[in-house]
């Protein structure tokens, strides 16, 4: 992949609000994320491929200063994240009961819930058993990667 064509990625994640951006081009990977001023990056995540990774503009320092208040409002234990950006669903239809409810016992491995990405269903299932402490996201919700769904106890 080109420069021409990662300057043109930067200015298309720069103009959206997208935190993370991951274009396969054949063996080529780009992976474009925002890290707001005031965090440290993560480390990431071990890849069968060396992904080029270029970070660009930080997001507004506004939305930094909101998600800390948020981060430290979390009831204890394991907080399942959303592993991708997509529309959250609680349940597999309209009308039909939710996978999971709050002070529901879980196992590894249930189902909470359905991230729709791109016109792909996705499960996102427990890491751990325990009970379902807290419900982070609502039904018809977007969310984001790495944002915080469930937590588990």
């Amino acid at each position: 992949m080109d420069l021409r064509k990662i300057k043109k990625l930067i200015d298309l994640l720069e103009e959206s609000n997208l935190a993370e951006l991951e274009i396969k081009e054949g063996e080529e990977v780009v992976r474009l994320s925002r890290v707001p001023k005031n965090t440290a990056p993560a480390a990431p995540a071990p890849a069968a491929q060396a992904p080029v990774a270029i970070a660009t503009a930080p997001a507004p320092v506004a939305a930094a200063a909101e998600a800390a208040p948020a981060a430290s409002a979390l009831p204890a234990g394991h907080v399942v994240k959303a592993p991708m950006v997509g529309t959250f669903y609680a349940s597999a239809t309209p009308g039909t009961p939710a996978f999971a409810k709050v002070g529901q016992q879980v196992k590894a491995g249930e189902t909470l819930g359905i991230i729709e990405a791109m016109k792909m269903f996705n499960q996102i299932e427990a890491d751990v058993a325990g009970t379902v402490q807290a419900i982070l996201v609502e039904n018809g919700q977007p969310v984001e990667f790495d944002e915080p769904m469930f937590v588990i106890a």
